[in-house]
């Protein structure tokens, strides 16, 4: 029977942008989001006038945030107010004199590669083609595919390239690169993406060289507003779509119907199905609310561990020993007096001694790095309205080993003594390779974020800042299901999933519950609707146009379900 109700637990991007996609499908969705603002870690921080994005910061593939805006009859540019970044990011090298500017374009930076490295700029130029072809490979075939049937990936363009993809798979993107270019500088810049992907250029596939295709062929975008109003964004669709969104609200338990049919030994034939949760809302009240389907776009580990009993795992904490998470996180946000022309909008700081870095973040006996290779994004640089005039916002993110031991933070140094300790030596890192002497002597405004607060706010396994490592492992359709195999109607989505982590993963997983939904198993992403069909919604929905969201139900004009 096909659901009519369905339950979002985790009201970030992922949860929201699943729920306006089921309610566009017929059902009634219910999204419950532990924390009082929906964003999860796409969320916000304002004060004294600084707007903070505390979480994700690269707009890219925008041809992703694009066809999923289509589904709903929209578009990205309808929605949000893009800026292309001139240059992408600059880069500062540690005892290496100046900066090197990433340029907006593939021709300028081949350009920029053939003045680091003679020779480099045509190399450049057969790397990004053999980008191109495996990301169009990736995006076909690997990313908007459930893996509930292998039968679609027997095509003749996937088999043609087995022999290459088994390469790409078992090498390292670290050594594939180093073939290529011998320029330091260069090798950084292109085994950086891995970072992205929750893990280290030393054991990430070189399959994801694709990745280099986004940065320094198509460029970087960012969207006025800041991150946060992509978050805003999408939940107006949901809600203008019939979603409701309850806040404050702790999902404590799925609960299950009893597995039926005829007994096969000790076995029932057919499984328990999932049949609702129970949540504790913002009054400290519990509620249970029934659903016929139960999406969890909540870290899967917390999903599998503490909200399902044991012989109901698919994932048991047995899996999780010997799973590899993505780095932990030391997060600053920073609110400075002045200008800060030293930075760009995005800056990164990388390390002389490269590997070593990666080897205190991922290897057997992990510590922070000092020096840290590091992540600067000075919004204030393109959105005046991301601080106060005459100030410039600072968002710093340092890799550090998924330890939740390491602590938590807080603001104006009222942290746990180690991370506000990291966090001083960061300033004066930043310091010191930009060229900012008084940096210290300027911040106003300064909130740390570590790993134990991931934990606690976002129910993240080991503290990781992003999910579990794109390693081979964990990759692709050994990355796991989204979808229980010891409950009926449970379904998973969002990082810890498939297809993996990013804004752009999360939005496809996404689309991967709707076509679990519809039995699709093809490889390729839905078809669009046309443009402004009858259920299209007016371009630019505003806020103002719709019920608040909040600790009570908020719902659009189709709402329907159990109310809490």
């Amino acid at each position: 029977m096909r659901p009519r109700t369905a339950v979002v637990i985790g009201g970030g991007i992922t949860g929201l942008a699943t729920a306006a996609l089921l309610s566009r499908e017929g059902l009634a969705v219910t999204v419950l989001e532990k924390q009082p603002e929906t964003g999860g870690r796409a969320g916000s921080w304002e004060t004294g006038g600084f707007r903070f994005d505390t979480g994700p910061s690269w707009y890219l593939m925008p041809e992703v945030f694009d066809h999923f805006f289509r589904l709903l009859g929209t578009s990205a540019a309808d929605q949000l107010d893009l800026v292309q970044l001139d240059p992408g990011y600059r880069v500062l090298f540690e005892d290496t004199a100046g900066p090197v500017d990433v340029a907006a374009t593939r021709e300028g930076n081949i350009a920029l590669f053939d003045s680091l490295e003679p020779g480099a700029g045509a190399r450049l130029e057969e790397y990004l083609k053999s980008s191109e072809e495996v990301y169009a490979m990736a995006k076909k075939r690997f990313l908007y595919t459930t893996f509930a049937s292998f039968l679609p990936l027997l095509r003749p363009d996937v088999l043609r390239s087995g022999p290459r993809l088994a390469r790409l798979l078992l090498e390292p993107l670290s050594s594939f690169v180093a073939k290529r270019f011998t320029d330091p500088r260069i090798r950084q810049i292109l085994g950086y993406p891995a970072v992205f992907l929750g893990s280290s250029p030393f054991t990430t596939p070189s399959m994801y060289h694709l990745m280099s295709r986004l940065d320094l062929a198509d460029g970087v975008l960012y969207p006025m507003g800041g991150f946060s109003r992509l978050v805003s964004v999408i939940s107006d669709l949901a809600r203008a779509e019939g979603s409701r969104v309850i806040t404050g609200a702790e999902v404590t338990r799925i609960r299950t119907s009893a597995p039926s049919g005829p007994r096969r030994g000790h076995f029932r034939t057919r499984r328990p199905r999932a049949v609702g949760v129970d949540y504790r809302d913002a009054e400290g009240k519990l509620v249970s609310l029934d659903a016929d389907l139960v999406i969890s776009a909540a870290d899967l580990h917390h999903t599998e561990t503490a909200l399902l009993p044991e012989d109901l795992q698919t994932y048991p904490e047995s899996y999780w020993e010997h799973r590899v998470p993505g780095p932990g996180g030391l997060l600053l946000h920073l609110g400075v007096q002045g200008t800060l022309p030293q930075l760009e909008h995005h800056t990164l700081l990388f390390t002389r001694d490269w590997e070593a870095n990666f080897e205190k973040i991922f290897g057997a006996d992990t510590s922070v790095p000092d020096p840290a290779s590091l992540y600067i994004c000075r919004p204030s640089a393109t959105d005046p309205g991301a601080a106060p005039e005459g100030h410039e916002n600072l968002f710093v993110l340092v890799p550090v080993p998924s330890d939740p031991t390491l602590g938590a933070g807080g603001i104006d140094g009222a942290g746990d003594p180690q991370i506000e300790k990291m966090a001083d030596a960061v300033i004066a890192q930043i310091s010191s390779w930009a060229g900012i002497p008084d940096l210290a002597e300027r911040i106003i405004i300064r909130r740390t974020v570590g790993p134990q607060d991931f934990v606690a706010d976002l129910n993240s396994w080991r503290g990781t800042l992003l999910g579990p490592a794109h390693i081979l492992k964990q990759s692709a359709f050994f990355r796991g299901t989204n979808a229980s195999r010891k409950v009926e109607g449970l379904l998973y989505a969002g990082g810890s999933t498939l297809p993996g982590i990013g804004l752009p993963m999360c939005l496809i997983s996404a689309e991967l519950v709707l076509k679990r939904l519809r039995g699709e198993t093809g490889t390729e992403a839905l078809p669009e609707p046309p443009p402004w069909s009858a259920q299209s919604w007016p371009a630019g929905l505003a806020s103002s146009d719709l019920p608040p969201a909040g600790p009570h139900a908020s719902a659009g004009p189709s709402a329907g379900g159990t109310d809490a």
